[in-house]
C-alpha cells in the first residue's frame, strides 16, 4: 500500500488542493495497490490507459510520474525496447511502510497508556525542528504544550524511528507515560487533537465512498451502473477508494473510542473501506493484468 507524505492534524483537502495532486496521488495509490502484483514495472503506455479510465489524461500522467522519478519513488526502465517505469528500491520500502500503516492501523486502549515526545532544539537548528514537528503530524501525534508531543502507546516504534531518521534522537526523549490528573481525558485528548476536523474527514470519504459500496451489494461481481466491463469498474472504484482512504490513517493514530465523540464516523468509514478493498482488489488486479497483457 501507500505512504503518506503530505500534512498537520488535520482539515479536510480542499477541492483545489485535491485536483492539483490527483494525477500524482493516482500513480502513487496505483503502484502501492496493484504495481507489486505485477512484478513492480508498468509502461508509460500501459499506466496512460489505465489512468485513462479514472479521468487523468496522458500529459497528466506522464508529468505525475516525471514528478515522482525526482522524488526517487520511480526508476524509469526500458524492457524489451518499451518504455516505463519501475518501483525504486525507496519506493518499495515507503510502501511497504504504508502498508503497515493501512492495514495494521490498531485501535489503542486507555489502559495501554501514551508515548511522549519532549523535545527541545536550538534556534539555529529551526528547519530540522520543523522537518520533526512536520513528521510527528504525519504520524498523528497531537500536541500537549509546545516541545511535547503525544500519541498512543503503539506509536512508540514509529517514533522513535521518525527521530532517527531526522538524525533528532539527541534533541529528544521518549517517555511512556500514563494520564493522573487533572482533566478529564476525553476533554484533554479533545484538546490535543482537533476531532471536528478528523470526524468531517471520515464524513467525507462516507459521503462519497459509501454510496458505492452500496451499489457493489445491490449489484454483486455484475457490477453497478450496468457497467458493461465489471472488472474495469472494480479497478476504477478502488482505486479511487484507496486514493481517499491512505492519508487516514496517518492523520488519525487510532486514538481509544471511548475518548472520542460519539457517533465517531471513524468507525464506519473504516469499515466501507474495508469492505470496498475485500471485495474490488481481485477483480481490479485482474483488469490491470489484462490491461498489461494486452499492452
Amino acid at each position: 500500500m501507500t505512504s503518506n507524505s503530505e500534512q498537520a492534524p488535520p482539515a479536510a483537502t480542499g477541492d483545489t488542493e485535491r485536483v492539483n495532486r490527483r494525477p500524482r496521488s493516482l500513480i502513487v495509490s496505483f503502484f502501492g495497490t496493484y504495481a507489486r502484483d505485477i512484478g513492480g514495472w508498468i509502461s508509460v503506455a500501459d499506466l496512460i490507459a489505465l489512468m485513462a479510465e479514472l479521468g487523468v489524461d496522458a500529459p497528466s500522467v506522464r508529468s505525475a510520474v516525471s514528478r515522482l522519478k525526482r522524488r526517487g519513488l520511480l526508476v524509469p526502465e526500458r524492457l524489451g525496447g518499451v518504455a516505463g517505469y519501475r518501483l525504486s528500491d525507496e519506493g518499495r520500502r515507503i510502501l511497504a511502510e504504508g502498508d503497515r500503516r493501512i492495514f495494521g492501523h490498531q485501535v489503542a486502549r486507555v489502559g495501554d497508556g501514551w508515548v511522549l515526545v519532549v523535545f527541545s532544539v536550538p534556534e539555529s537548528e529551526r528547519r530540522r525542528r520543523h522537518a520533526l514537528r512536520s513528521r510527528l503530524t504525519r504520524l498523528g501525534f497531537g500536541t500537549t504544550a509546545a516541545g511535547v508531543w503525544i500519541a498512543p502507546a503503539h506509536m512508540t516504534d514509529q517514533a522513535r524511528q521518525a527521530l532517527r531518521d531526522l538524525g533528532m534522537d539527541g534533541y529528544a526523549d521518549l517517555f511512556h507515560a500514563a494520564h493522573l490528573d487533572f482533566r478529564d481525558l476525553g476533554e484533554a485528548v479533545a484538546h490535543w487533537w482537533d476531532l471536528p476536523a478528523l470526524q468531517a474527514m471520515y464524513q467525507e470519504f462516507l459521503s462519497e465512498h459509501e454510496p458505492v459500496l452500496g451499489a457493489w451489494r445491490r449489484a454483486g461481481a455484475a457490477g453497478p451502473h450496468g457497467a458493461s466491463d465489471p472488472r474495469a469498474a472494480a479497478f476504477a472504484d478502488h482505486l479511487r477508494t484507496v486514493d481517499a482512504w491512505r492519508r487516514m490513517p496517518y492523520l488519525d493514530p487510532g486514538l481509544p473510542p471511548e475518548l472520542l465523540p460519539g457517533p465517531w464516523a471513524g468507525s464506519r468509514a473504516s469499515r466501507v473501506f474495508f469492505d470496498l478493498h475485500a471485495r474490488l482488489r481481485e477483480p481490479g488486479l485482474a483488469h490491470v493484468r489484462s490491461v498489461v497483457s494486452r499492452g
